[in-house]
């Protein structure tokens, strides 16, 4: 079986090595086998690989955060998936590789009709989208919803998602070709994240409500967040890509205003039980053709290095992991 297996923490392009392992066992009680089909390379999958991340891997080890795949073996007491059915992983199974035997309990049958590299991006962005509009505001029908980074697999899903339940959205990117692009996806108001764009977001929500705002730059772009947000507005960050580590709050925006400011990180406790509802929610998007994520790039295992390389650059690459390649 081939997998991607890092050997030090470092350049990814260098330390990822595409080795040879036995294949997994056959499944035991309440356990399958899997083969995989696609996974993602995401940035959290980087920072394992650098040793960033919120937990550290044992060296050598397989690398691979989400993916899909299709259930190859189902062992003694398995009910809820069968053979031919495609699944996800659970979050951080060590997805760069062609095949995984699992537990069973949660896996659950995706859509038969949705493009399996869809799929494979289902696990950590479009739940996240998910529990951010519904675990920290209670937003009403017509509520604006302000974010950054809104070209990202997270953004793109809260816009469907904001379309659909009849709230609206105001989306920075940092590259002019993008708006239209997200206003024909459904976005109500984008704009370049530049000098004005506040004004410009302020003035397009008039008297308006900006109940949330949502972060996955950090440091000064959250900080403009915060700007637009309305009295008592809550602003939750889920990622810095900017490399900003501090977000600066003005202590009158704490005081007088009511802001609040929140982080998410899915894998913790609490957000557990809200999981597999809000993954069935994203593919339900996917399945009516509401959310369609872009994809960069897919690469066969064999070309990982290449991979590894265009997604440092920017955008979203896929590994194609099934055998016959």
């Amino acid at each position: 079986m081939r997998a991607i297996q890092n050997t030090a923490f470092g350049n990814p392009v260098e330390t990822l090595k595409l080795v040879d392992l036995p294949a997994p066992a056959n499944p035991g009680p309440d356990e399958v086998l899997i083969a995989m089909e696609y996974a993602p390379i995401n940035g959290n999958d980087l920072a394992v690989v650098t040793n960033r991340f919120a937990y550290s891997t044992p060296l050598p080890s397989i690398v691979g955060n989400e993916g899909v795949g299709r259930v190859l073996q189902v062992g003694a007491n398995v009910s809820g998936v069968k053979v031919g059915d495609r699944v996800l992983p659970p979050l951080y199974a060590l997805t760069w590789r062609e095949r995984l035997t699992i537990p069973a309990k949660g896996l659950f049958a995706l859509p038969a009709n949705v493009d399996p590299r869809q799929l494979a991006m289902l696990r950590i962005n479009p739940p996240t989208a998910v529990l951010l509009l519904e675990r920290f505001v209670d937003l009403k029908e017509g509520d604006w919803v302000v974010q950054n980074a809104a070209n990202s697999g997270i953004g793109r899903t809260v816009i469907a998602l904001a379309k659909k339940r009849g709230l609206r959205t105001i989306n920075f990117v940092r590259r002019p070709e993008l708006v239209d692009e997200l206003e024909e996806a459904g976005g109500d108001v984008v704009l370049v994240d530049e000098p004005g764009a506040v004004d410009k977001a302020k003035a397009a929500v008039g008297a308006g409500n900006v109940r949330l705002a949502i972060d996955g730059l950090s440091g000064s772009a959250a900080a403009r967040l915060i700007e637009v947000l309305s009295q008592n507005g809550t602003l939750v960050s889920y990622a810095f890509t900017s490399g900003e580590l501090v977000t600066p709050v003005k202590v009158v925006d704490l005081h007088l205003r009511g802001i609040v400011v929140r982080g998410i990180y899915i894998d913790l406790p609490e957000y557990l039980p809200y999981i597999a509802d809000a993954i069935k929610a994203s593919a339900e998007l996917m399945t009516s053709g509401e959310l369609d994520l872009p994809v960069a790039a897919v690469y066969p295992l064999a070309d990982y290095q290449q991979a590894i390389a265009h997604a440092i650059k920017g955008g979203k690459v896929l590994l194609d992991l099934r055998s016959s390649n």
